[in-house]
Protein backbone atom coordinates (compact mmCIF):
# COMPACT_ATOMS: atom_id res chain seq x y z
CA UNK A 1 0.00 0.00 0.00
CA UNK A 2 2.74 2.36 0.81
CA UNK A 3 4.82 2.04 -2.57
CA UNK A 4 1.53 2.27 -4.15
CA UNK A 5 1.04 5.75 -2.23
CA UNK A 6 4.07 6.53 -3.27
CA UNK A 7 4.34 5.64 -6.73
CA UNK A 8 0.78 7.57 -7.17
CA UNK A 9 2.46 10.42 -5.53
CA UNK A 10 5.69 10.25 -8.21
CA UNK A 11 2.99 10.25 -11.24
CA UNK A 12 0.98 13.44 -9.89
CA UNK A 13 4.09 15.31 -9.70
CA UNK A 14 5.55 14.12 -12.92
CA UNK A 15 1.96 15.69 -14.57
CA UNK A 16 2.35 18.84 -12.75
CA UNK A 17 6.16 19.09 -13.85
CA UNK A 18 5.42 18.99 -17.64
CA UNK A 19 2.12 20.46 -17.03
CA UNK A 20 4.01 23.55 -15.87
CA UNK A 21 6.71 22.36 -18.98
CA UNK A 22 4.44 22.85 -21.84
CA UNK A 23 1.36 24.95 -21.13
CA UNK A 24 3.59 28.58 -21.31
CA UNK A 25 4.21 30.00 -24.83
CA UNK A 26 7.21 31.62 -25.90
CA UNK A 27 5.57 34.88 -26.05
CA UNK A 28 4.92 34.63 -21.91
CA UNK A 29 8.48 33.23 -21.66
CA UNK A 30 10.23 36.52 -22.15
CA UNK A 31 9.59 38.69 -19.17
CA UNK A 32 11.14 41.77 -18.42
CA UNK A 33 14.21 41.29 -20.65
CA UNK A 34 15.12 45.15 -19.98
CA UNK A 35 15.67 45.26 -16.55
CA UNK A 36 17.11 42.00 -16.37
CA UNK A 37 20.20 43.61 -18.06
CA UNK A 38 20.54 46.92 -16.18
CA UNK A 39 21.02 44.07 -13.45
CA UNK A 40 23.24 42.33 -14.78
CA UNK A 41 25.49 45.22 -15.82
CA UNK A 42 25.55 46.40 -12.96
CA UNK A 43 26.03 43.58 -10.45
CA UNK A 44 29.28 42.88 -8.96
CA UNK A 45 31.50 40.26 -10.14
CA UNK A 46 32.55 38.85 -6.66
CA UNK A 47 31.33 35.29 -7.90
CA UNK A 48 30.43 33.21 -10.13
CA UNK A 49 27.72 31.36 -12.04
CA UNK A 50 27.70 28.31 -13.64
CA UNK A 51 24.46 27.37 -15.27
CA UNK A 52 23.70 23.85 -16.54
CA UNK A 53 20.65 23.19 -18.61
CA UNK A 54 19.15 20.08 -20.01
CA UNK A 55 17.11 20.20 -23.02
CA UNK A 56 16.30 18.24 -25.75
CA UNK A 57 15.32 18.62 -29.46
CA UNK A 58 12.54 16.09 -28.72
CA UNK A 59 10.85 17.99 -26.31
CA UNK A 60 8.22 21.35 -27.50
CA UNK A 61 9.28 23.14 -24.32
CA UNK A 62 12.76 23.42 -24.86
CA UNK A 63 13.49 25.70 -27.67
CA UNK A 64 12.44 28.60 -25.86
CA UNK A 65 15.34 27.90 -23.02
CA UNK A 66 17.92 27.61 -25.74
CA UNK A 67 16.93 31.16 -26.88
CA UNK A 68 16.88 32.46 -23.52
CA UNK A 69 20.35 30.97 -22.93
CA UNK A 70 21.49 32.48 -25.92
CA UNK A 71 20.34 35.79 -24.86
CA UNK A 72 21.90 35.45 -21.56
CA UNK A 73 24.78 34.62 -23.52
CA UNK A 74 24.39 37.81 -24.64
CA UNK A 75 24.47 39.52 -21.66
CA UNK A 76 27.28 38.03 -19.84
CA UNK A 77 30.01 40.16 -21.29
CA UNK A 78 32.82 39.39 -18.94
CA UNK A 79 31.36 38.49 -16.01
CA UNK A 80 31.91 35.27 -14.16
CA UNK A 81 29.25 33.23 -15.99
CA UNK A 82 29.88 30.00 -17.98
CA UNK A 83 26.86 28.10 -20.00
CA UNK A 84 26.83 24.30 -20.65
CA UNK A 85 23.92 22.78 -22.05
CA UNK A 86 22.95 18.81 -22.21
CA UNK A 87 20.94 17.28 -24.46
CA UNK A 88 19.58 14.37 -23.17
CA UNK A 89 18.42 10.87 -24.41
CA UNK A 90 15.05 9.95 -23.05
CA UNK A 91 13.12 12.28 -25.50
CA UNK A 92 14.67 10.40 -28.61
CA UNK A 93 12.03 7.60 -28.38
CA UNK A 94 9.41 10.16 -29.66
CA UNK A 95 10.05 10.42 -33.06
CA UNK A 96 13.41 12.60 -33.12
CA UNK A 97 16.80 11.64 -32.26
CA UNK A 98 18.79 14.50 -31.23
CA UNK A 99 22.04 14.28 -32.69
CA UNK A 100 23.62 15.91 -29.67
CA UNK A 101 21.85 13.51 -27.02
CA UNK A 102 23.67 11.46 -24.65
CA UNK A 103 22.86 9.26 -22.20
CA UNK A 104 25.54 10.49 -19.91
CA UNK A 105 23.58 13.47 -19.51
CA UNK A 106 20.66 11.72 -18.68
CA UNK A 107 22.73 9.89 -15.80
CA UNK A 108 24.19 13.40 -14.73
CA UNK A 109 20.66 15.14 -14.82
CA UNK A 110 19.85 11.91 -12.44
CA UNK A 111 22.59 12.99 -10.44
CA UNK A 112 20.96 15.88 -9.63
CA UNK A 113 17.59 13.97 -8.50
CA UNK A 114 19.53 12.86 -5.66
CA UNK A 115 21.58 15.59 -4.75
CA UNK A 116 18.73 18.31 -5.49
CA UNK A 117 16.07 16.03 -3.64
CA UNK A 118 13.56 16.18 -6.18
CA UNK A 119 11.25 13.27 -7.22
CA UNK A 120 11.22 13.85 -11.51
CA UNK A 121 13.35 14.84 -14.19
CA UNK A 122 11.79 17.02 -16.13
CA UNK A 123 12.87 19.14 -19.57
CA UNK A 124 13.69 21.92 -20.10
CA UNK A 125 15.37 22.26 -16.50
CA UNK A 126 18.24 25.01 -15.43
CA UNK A 127 20.48 24.28 -12.52
CA UNK A 128 22.83 27.08 -11.17
CA UNK A 129 25.77 26.40 -9.23
CA UNK A 130 24.81 22.74 -8.46
CA UNK A 131 22.32 23.72 -5.79
CA UNK A 132 18.82 25.39 -7.19
CA UNK A 133 17.26 24.20 -9.92
CA UNK A 134 13.95 25.45 -11.84
CA UNK A 135 11.74 25.09 -15.22
CA UNK A 136 13.67 26.15 -18.59
CA UNK A 137 10.44 28.92 -19.06
CA UNK A 138 11.36 31.07 -16.04
CA UNK A 139 13.10 33.91 -16.70
CA UNK A 140 13.40 36.00 -13.92
CA UNK A 141 14.29 32.86 -11.81
CA UNK A 142 17.37 32.67 -14.09
CA UNK A 143 18.49 36.14 -13.31
CA UNK A 144 17.78 36.06 -10.14
CA UNK A 145 19.73 33.05 -9.33
CA UNK A 146 22.40 34.25 -11.45
CA UNK A 147 23.01 37.97 -9.89
CA UNK A 148 22.72 36.15 -6.39
CA UNK A 149 25.27 34.25 -7.09
CA UNK A 150 27.55 36.68 -8.76
CA UNK A 151 27.19 38.65 -5.71
CA UNK A 152 28.25 35.57 -3.44
CA UNK A 153 32.17 36.26 -2.87
CA UNK A 154 34.09 32.81 -3.46
CA UNK A 155 37.73 32.41 -2.25
CA UNK A 156 38.18 29.19 -4.55
CA UNK A 157 40.79 29.42 -7.24
CA UNK A 158 40.72 27.17 -10.43
CA UNK A 159 42.93 27.75 -13.64
CA UNK A 160 42.91 25.70 -16.18
CA UNK A 161 45.37 25.18 -18.89
CA UNK A 162 44.97 22.96 -22.68
CA UNK A 163 47.32 21.66 -25.16
CA UNK A 164 46.43 20.10 -28.31
CA UNK A 165 47.92 16.69 -29.10
CA UNK A 166 47.13 14.75 -32.15
CA UNK A 167 43.89 13.20 -31.01
CA UNK A 168 43.46 14.27 -27.42
CA UNK A 169 43.80 17.53 -25.16
CA UNK A 170 46.23 17.34 -22.57
CA UNK A 171 45.06 19.87 -19.56
CA UNK A 172 47.06 21.09 -16.81
CA UNK A 173 45.31 22.57 -13.73
CA UNK A 174 46.04 24.09 -10.15
CA UNK A 175 43.52 25.09 -7.66
CA UNK A 176 43.55 26.24 -3.88
CA UNK A 177 40.75 24.18 -3.61
CA UNK A 178 41.46 20.55 -1.92
CA UNK A 179 38.61 19.07 0.06
CA UNK A 180 36.75 15.28 0.83
CA UNK A 181 34.80 13.79 -1.53
CA UNK A 182 35.71 16.31 -5.00
CA UNK A 183 35.82 15.52 -8.62
CA UNK A 184 37.37 18.16 -10.91
CA UNK A 185 34.94 17.59 -13.89
CA UNK A 186 35.95 19.09 -17.45
CA UNK A 187 33.06 19.93 -20.27
CA UNK A 188 34.04 20.21 -23.95
CA UNK A 189 31.77 22.34 -25.47
CA UNK A 190 30.61 23.41 -28.88
CA UNK A 191 30.22 26.66 -28.91
CA UNK A 192 27.20 26.58 -31.32
CA UNK A 193 25.33 24.59 -34.11
CA UNK A 194 22.47 24.64 -35.88
CA UNK A 195 19.53 21.54 -36.23
CA UNK A 196 16.92 20.93 -39.07
CA UNK A 197 14.45 18.84 -37.00
CA UNK A 198 12.29 16.51 -39.27
CA UNK A 199 10.25 14.39 -36.85
CA UNK A 200 9.18 14.60 -33.35
CA UNK A 201 7.09 17.62 -31.43
CA UNK A 202 9.38 20.16 -32.96
CA UNK A 203 9.05 19.00 -36.36
CA UNK A 204 9.77 21.63 -39.05
CA UNK A 205 11.49 23.79 -37.16
CA UNK A 206 15.50 25.01 -37.20
CA UNK A 207 17.05 25.21 -33.88
CA UNK A 208 19.58 27.32 -32.70
CA UNK A 209 22.13 26.02 -30.09
CA UNK A 210 24.64 27.47 -27.96
CA UNK A 211 27.51 25.42 -25.59
CA UNK A 212 26.81 21.79 -26.76
CA UNK A 213 28.23 19.70 -24.34
CA UNK A 214 30.19 17.23 -26.28
CA UNK A 215 31.68 15.30 -23.75
CA UNK A 216 31.80 15.32 -19.93
CA UNK A 217 35.04 13.91 -18.17
CA UNK A 218 35.34 13.68 -14.02
CA UNK A 219 38.24 13.16 -11.85
CA UNK A 220 39.09 12.61 -8.18
CA UNK A 221 40.63 16.14 -7.06
CA UNK A 222 43.29 14.05 -4.83
CA UNK A 223 46.29 17.09 -5.48
CA UNK A 224 46.13 21.11 -5.82
CA UNK A 225 47.77 20.50 -9.20
CA UNK A 226 48.12 17.99 -12.10
CA UNK A 227 47.31 16.88 -15.68
CA UNK A 228 45.08 15.05 -17.08
CA UNK A 229 44.25 14.14 -20.58
CA UNK A 230 40.78 13.90 -22.72
CA UNK A 231 40.07 12.50 -26.13
CA UNK A 232 39.18 15.35 -28.73
CA UNK A 233 35.47 15.21 -30.10
CA UNK A 234 35.02 14.99 -33.84
CA UNK A 235 35.46 17.58 -35.80
CA UNK A 236 37.12 19.35 -32.55
CA UNK A 237 38.73 22.98 -33.58
CA UNK A 238 40.17 25.50 -30.76
CA UNK A 239 37.79 28.11 -32.54
CA UNK A 240 34.73 26.28 -32.26
CA UNK A 241 35.00 24.75 -28.94
CA UNK A 242 35.80 25.38 -25.49
CA UNK A 243 36.91 23.55 -22.59
CA UNK A 244 35.09 25.11 -19.35
CA UNK A 245 36.11 22.80 -15.82
CA UNK A 246 34.88 22.64 -12.56
CA UNK A 247 34.82 21.38 -9.37
CA UNK A 248 32.08 19.66 -7.63
CA UNK A 249 31.33 17.96 -4.40
CA UNK A 250 30.48 14.43 -5.29
CA UNK A 251 27.65 14.20 -2.44
CA UNK A 252 25.48 17.36 -2.41
CA UNK A 253 26.43 17.86 -6.45
CA UNK A 254 27.43 21.58 -5.15
CA UNK A 255 30.07 23.50 -7.66
CA UNK A 256 33.01 25.29 -5.51
CA UNK A 257 34.62 27.11 -8.39
CA UNK A 258 34.59 27.14 -12.05
CA UNK A 259 36.97 28.55 -15.23
CA UNK A 260 37.28 28.72 -18.90
CA UNK A 261 40.36 26.66 -20.12
CA UNK A 262 43.52 28.80 -21.78
CA UNK A 263 45.03 27.88 -24.62
CA UNK A 264 48.58 27.43 -24.65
Amino acid sequence: MKNSILIFFAITLSSLFFLDCFMFPESEIAGNFKTEKTKLETVNNNGFAIVELFTSEGCSSCPPADKLLAKLQRESGKKNIYLLAYHVDYWDRLGWKDQFSSNEFTKRQQKYLDWLNLYVMYTPQFIINGTTEFAGYNESALYEKVLNALETKTTANLDLTTKTNKDSLEITYATNLLQKDTNLVVATIQKQATSKVFRGENQGATLHHVQIVKQLNSFQLTKKEGNIKIVQPDNFTSKDFQIIGFIQNTNTGKISITTKAEKI
